[in-house]
This record gives C-alpha cells, structure tokens and sequence, in this order.
C-alpha cells in the first residue's frame, strides 16, 4: 500500500469555494502565487496536488510553475499532517545521544516514517535540526508539548497517552 492510498485528498466543496475566492482575490496581483499558497494550505493544512491544479488552473500558469515554488519553501507540505504533530530534534547535541534512536522507534510503534501521517490523521512525524533545548537532548516534540531526555522506552508510553485521547 502506498503512501498516496493511505491519505487520499478529502477535499470539502466548502475548502474548494473557499479557494476560489483566495484565488479570485489575488488573481490580478504581481506575485499572487505565494499568498494564494499560503491562503491554500492553511484551507487544506498542506499542498496535495490536487489543489496545486486548482492554484494552477486558477491563476492560469503550469502546474509545475506552483510545484516548484510550494516544494522550494520550507513553509509549504505537500502531504497532510496529523492532528498530532510529532517531531523529532536530529540537531548534533540529539543525535548524538541517541535521537536516531528515538525517531526509528516511532516510525515503528506508527507504521510510518517521518513526513508521513498516520491514515487515521492522528499522527504525523517530522524530524528537525535544533529544538534549543540541547540540554534536555535528546528532544521529542508532541504538538508544543516537549519532552526531554528521550529514551527509547519512553516513546510507546508517551505515544500511547495521546492514543488514549484519540482525537483533539
């Protein structure tokens, strides 16, 4: 099964109107791809290529026009995220204290590897260069909650609290 099965787009009829005006209002600006992108994802909570053809058709340039610019910023996913966000700190002090570690235990425990989301949406997984925390390393991060000191025992427990409440 791939990725692209597990987290087809869901795309409401309200996301896509709601699209069309961000498209409408910025159509006859210089530069409106940027907004309208930003606008985009935060309708949809990330870039799939399906609204990427909307932008595109909308704005009336190629689609590998509004590629290029949502996988050139950092800002930009093109894959969805889950309710919860977990990531993992792979800065120096982290990993060398075993974040590697960490970051494969939930990749295993999920069924998923970092930048993917869960099919159920519960979860996605992203690693980082520096949290500022390299005091606690090694660094996980669920949603804004820090946890310090990782070790790979700790992962199924800290996980498993957040399964327990399911969704926000």
């Amino acid at each position: 099964m791939t990725e692209s099965s597990l987290n087809a787009f869901k795309g409401t009829i309200a996301q896509e109107r709601k699209l069309k005006e961000v498209i409408a209002k910025h159509k006859d600006m210089p530069g409106a791809l940027l907004p309208v992108l930003q606008e985009a994802q935060g309708i949809y909570g990330y870039l799939p290529i399906e609204v990427q053809q909307m932008v595109a058709d909308g704005l009336e340039i190629s689609l590998s026009e509004v590629y290029g610019v949502a996988t050139f910023y950092s800002q930009f996913s093109l894959t969805p995220k889950g309710e919860h966000r977990i990531s993992v700190c792979l800065g120096t002090a982290c990993y060398v204290k075993g974040a590697d570690k960490i970051l494969a235990a939930i990749e295993e425990k999920l069924g998923i590897k970092s930048g993917e989301c869960t099919p159920d949406g519960l979860f996605s997984i992203d690693s980082c260069r520096c949290v500022g925390a390299c005091g606690l390393a090694p660094v996980m991060m669920v949603d804004d909650e820090v946890y310090g000191k990782m070790t790979v025992d700790q992962v199924d427990k800290i996980l498993d609290k957040y399964i327990k409440k399911g969704g926000k």
